[in-house]
C-alpha cells in the first residue's frame, strides 16, 4: 500500500513554520504583560512648581478637589492619614487680600456637586482634628467624601472618588495636608472605619505597594530643588543610597534612636542619646529636649522668643550665621547600625511669617519638646529622603544626593510576596522601553524576511518541482490478472491465437510478433463465450488450452 502524503498548500507550510518560530516569542511577549500588569507603577505625585507656607517656604504638591475641580496646594503629612484643605472660613476679614492665595487655594465643598457630607453624627459634620495634639496642636475640620485628582486641571492626573475630606479653617495648620500613613479614621466606632487616601489606592490597584518615599526639596541647592513625593515607588537619583533599614510600626509611625548631634567642627549638641524620635513632615521645627536646645543656643547665639515661640534672628544674628555657614548632622538609628544626615546652615534658614509674626522675619526652626515628644520635621526633610514600606513593615532614611542633573529614575517597590520584593521594576543600568521596543520590531523583521527568503528558496521551487513530476509521470498500469480464455478456430500449436469475441462478431486473429502486441479488452457487459465440445477432443486442442497468455 503507498504511504499517505502529508503535503499542505504552501500558505499552510509557510503558516505552520511562522507559527513554530514565533511560537517561544509570543508566550515570552505574553509573559511579559503578565508580569508587567501584575503590579501598576508608582504614581508620582505632581509638584506644584512653587514654594508656599508661612514658615519655609516650602515645595508643595497640587490637586484637584470636587466637581467641577478646585486646585489646592497641599503639603505631605508623615504623620497624618487624613486629606485636609482651606475651607472659605480659613480667611476671615482683616486678614491679608491675598490669604486664600498664602494658604494654598480654598476648597469650597457648597460648591462641588460629588461632596457627600459625613453624617457618621446626625448632630454635626464637624469633628476634632486628631493630629500633634501632643504638641499642642489643635482645630477642628468639616469632614466628608469628594472626588480627589492628582495635578492640575487637564493634566490627566489619576481620579480617586469618594475620599474623605476635611475642610479646615484654623491657622494652626497653615497649608492643607495630604496624609500618607495607611490607617483608617473612626468617628464614631471601630465597626464602620473609614479608610485613608493610601488604603484607597492599595484596593484599588493603583499603587504596586502600600509605600511611599518623599524629600521636601530646597531653594538653595542647585537654584532650586523642587520636593519628590512617589506613591509606590522611589526616585534613586534624589538618594544616596544606604543599606540600613528601621523597623515600621503603623501605630508609633516613623521613629527611630538619635545618638548625636553635631556641629562640622565636631562640637556636640545633644546632651545625651534619645530613644525614639519621630520623622513627622507635618510641621517645619526640630523639637529637641530643652538641654539640647540650651546647647544650640549657645552655639549658635540663639534667643527664645516666648511670645511667637519661635527662636527668631536679628539682622546681626542671621548675617553671622550666614557667614559662618555651620553645617550640623544627626546620627540616626542604633549603635553600631547608624546614618548620619548632615544639613548646612541654609536648612535652618527660614522665614516667618503672617500669622506667626506680624511681619517677615527670619528664624531657626528649633522646638523646645513638649511632653517628651521629640521630632525631625520637614526642616530635616530638605536633606534627608525618607522611603516607608507599610507591607515590609520598615523605613529607610538616606543623606539626599545633589548630583546635576537630577535626571528622575523612579523605582517600583513591591509588595513582600511578590517574586522579588526589594527589587527595581526599572534600573538605570536596564534599557529604557523605548530600546526594547527597537529591539522587539528589528528581531521581529528579520524573522519574517528569512521566513520569505525560506518559501522563495525552498518550499516554492520543491512546490513547482513536485507539479512537474505529476504532469510528466503516466498514470499508473493496471495489475494483469491471468486470464483463460475459450480458443476458437486455429489449430495450430506454434502459432496460438488468443480470441475475444464481443458475441456476434468475430474478431480476426493476430499474430504475435517480436514487438508490442495490441490488446482488445472485452466490453463492461458480460459476453457468453463460445466453447468447444469436450467430448473427443484431440490432443492437440487440450494442449493449447492449457497455454495461458499475458498482457504485455
Amino acid at each position: 500500500m503507498t504511504p499517505r502524503r502529508w503535503d499542505l498548500p504552501p500558505w499552510q507550510d509557510l503558516r505552520v513554520l511562522i507559527a513554530f518560530l514565533f511560537l517561544p516569542n509570543i508566550q515570552s511577549v505574553l509573559g511579559q504583560v503578565q508580569s508587567r500588569s501584575t503590579y501598576p507603577a508608582p504614581i508620582v505625585v505632581p509638584s506644584s512648581e512653587s514654594w508656599d507656607g508661612n514658615d519655609g517656604p516650602w515645595s508643595t504638591f497640587v490637586f484637584q478637589i470636587g466637581t467641577p475641580p478646585q486646585t489646592v496646594k497641599l503639603l505631605p503629612s508623615t504623620a497624618s492619614y487624613e486629606t485636609w484643605a482651606i475651607a472659605p472660613e480659613g480667611c476671615q476679614p482683616g486678614d491679608p487680600s491675598d490669604c486664600h492665595k498664602l494658604r494654598g487655594e480654598f476648597y469650597n465643598y457648597n460648591t462641588s456637586s460629588t461632596w457627600d457630607p459625613n453624617l457618621a453624627t446626625t448632630s454635626s459634620q464637624v469633628y476634632p482634628l486628631d493630629l500633634e495634639v501632643q504638641l499642642g496642636y489643635t482645630g477642628k475640620g468639616r469632614y466628608g467624601f469628594d472626588d480627589v485628582t492628582f495635578g492640575y486641571i487637564g493634566s490627566g492626573g489619576l481620579l480617586v472618588k469618594n475620599q474623605s475630606i476635611a475642610g479646615i479653617a484654623t491657622k494652626n495648620y497653615f497649608m492643607g495636608l495630604f496624609g500618607l500613613t495607611p490607617r483608617s479614621k473612626n468617628f464614631t466606632s471601630f465597626n464602620n472605619p473609614i479608610p485613608s487616601f493610601m488604603q484607597s489606592l492599595q484596593s484599588q490597584s493603583t499603587i504596586p505597594s502600600l509605600s511611599w518615599s518623599y524629600t521636601a526639596g530646597n531653594r538653595y541647592r542647585l537654584g532650586n530643588v523642587l520636593g519628590s513625593l512617589v506613591l509606590g515607588g522611589y526616585d534613586s537619583s534624589r538618594l544616596v543610597k544606604n543599606n540600613l533599614s528601621f523597623a515600621l510600626d503603623i501605630e508609633t509611625g516613623l521613629a527611630v534612636g538619635l545618638q548625636a548631634i553635631t556641629t562640622g567642627t565636631g562640637q556636640s549638641l545633644l546632651p545625651s542619646p534619645i530613644t525614639a524620635i519621630s520623622l513627622d513632615s507635618t510641621l517645619p521645627y526640630i523639637y529637641l529636649p530643652i538641654e539640647a536646645c540650651t546647647q544650640f543656643e549657645n552655639v549658635f547665639g540663639l534667643t527664645w522668643n516666648d511670645t511667637a515661640q519661635l527662636y527668631l534672628l536679628t539682622d546681626s544674628q542671621h548675617s553671622a550665621l550666614q557667614s559662618q555657614n555651620p553645617s550640623i548632622t544627626f546620627a540616626l538609628g542604633t549603635p553600631p547600625y547608624t546614618v548620619d544626615i548632615t544639613l548646612p546652615y541654609a536648612a535652618f534658614d527660614l522665614n516667618a511669617s503672617w500669622p506667626l509674626v506680624s511681619s517677615t522675619t527670619p528664624y531657626f526652626p528649633l522646638r523646645r519638646a513638649v511632653n517628651d515628644t521629640y521630632v525631625l520635621g520637614r526642616t530635616f526633610f530638605q536633606e534627608a529622603y525618607v522611603i516607608a514600606d507599610y507591607e515590609a513593615e520598615s523605613f529607610s532614611i538616606s543623606q539626599c544626593k545633589w548630583d546635576k542633573p537630577l535626571l528622575q529614575n523612579i523605582i517600583t517597590i513591591l509588595p513582600p510576596n511578590s517574586t522579588n520584593s526589594t527589587g527595581p521594576a526599572t534600573t538605570s543600568d536596564s534599557l529604557p522601553t523605548a530600546a526594547i521596543a527597537g529591539i522587539s520590531v528589528g528581531a521581529v523583521a528579520i524573522i519574517v524576511i528569512s521566513i520569505l527568503l525560506l518559501y522563495l528558496f525552498h518550499f516554492k521551487p520543491r512546490r513547482q518541482r513536485v507539479a512537474e513530476l505529476a504532469t510528466n509521470t503516466p498514470p499508473p498500469a493496471v495489475d494483469q490478472v491471468q486470464v483463460l480464455k475459450a480458443e476458437m478456430g486455429d489449430t495450430s500449436v506454434a502459432s496460438p491465437v488468443l480470441c475475444e469475441a464481443e458475441g456476434t462478431k468475430p474478431i480476426p486473429p493476430v499474430e504475435i510478433g517480436e514487438g508490442k502486441r495490441p490488446i482488445y479488452e472485452l466490453p463492461a457487459r458480460e459476453v457468453p463465450a463460445s466453447e468447444i465440445n469436450s467430448v473427443n477432443e484431440p490432443r492437440e486442442i487440450i494442449a493449447r488450452r492449457n497455454h495461458v497468455f499475458f498482457k504485455g
